[in-house]
């Protein structure tokens, strides 16, 4: 076990609420226990753990992010490891690439994907030519966390999302029945309204939408 992640798993169980735990699992309907720690907690308590035990390098990084990760016996230790690849020296780095896709497959769940989100987003900017591979590549997976990590990629762009990138990666989903991937379509539309709302109104109009995905991209036009 290396130095940083002893450390991010003390200082998890120095404030685990042992009452707070079970309402935690089951709002998020985990298999895997929760210690008690709130997110916004996490990723403080991560920060802190990394700045007094400083990853020598990116590979350091990664390698804590994945022993936190694949490891994990409760929760906040994955979204420990998620938050790992949120520091500075992991920004937009596309070496983590395959990082972000292991989370997502294995993880398994929308907390953990969204998170990811933003890591790709990074990328986007980072590594255009490159992530948009992958996510073209995730957009056609069986897997339907993929499916809609590939949707939600550009979240938080604003002028800077790649329109039609969004729009080959939703097309081939309009009629798929997941709800997670419906629900991934109306917001990835709702955020790009924001900046852009003509553009989504004639790709809703343009396309068999399900009600939810339309409900979603249309709320705030």
């Amino acid at each position: 076990m290396g130095e940083l992640v002893a450390a991010v798993r003390r200082t998890l169980r120095e404030h685990a609420d042992a009452d707070l735990a079970p309402g935690q699992q089951a709002y998020m309907k985990s298999s895997m226990p929760f210690l008690g720690v709130r997110v916004p907690m996490v990723r403080k308590l991560t920060r802190a753990a990394a700045r007094a035990t400083p990853p020598a390098d990116l590979a350091d990084l990664e390698r804590s992010a994945r022993e936190l990760w694949d490891e994990a016996t409760h929760r906040e230790e994955r979204y420990a490891a998620t938050e790992l690849t949120a520091l500075r020296l992991a920004t937009g780095c596309l070496e983590l690439l395959p990082l972000h896709e292991h989370v997502a497959v294995t993880g398994a769940w929308w907390d953990h994907v969204d998170e990811v989100a933003h890591h790709i987003a990074d990328l986007h900017d980072a590594h255009p030519d490159e992530t948009a591979a992958a996510v073209r590549r995730w957009s056609t997976s069986d897997d339907r966390w993929l499916r809609r990590l590939a949707i939600i990629s550009q979240l938080g762009r604003r002028e800077r999302v790649d329109r039609q990138l969004l729009a080959t990666v939703i097309e081939p989903h309009v009629a798929d029945p997941e709800f997670f991937v419906r629900k991934a379509i109306g917001w990835a539309l709702r955020d790009v309204a924001r900046t852009d709302p003509e553009w989504v109104r004639s790709f809703v109009d343009t396309h068999e939408l399900s009600p939810l995905s339309r409900r979603e991209a249309l709320k705030h036009l």
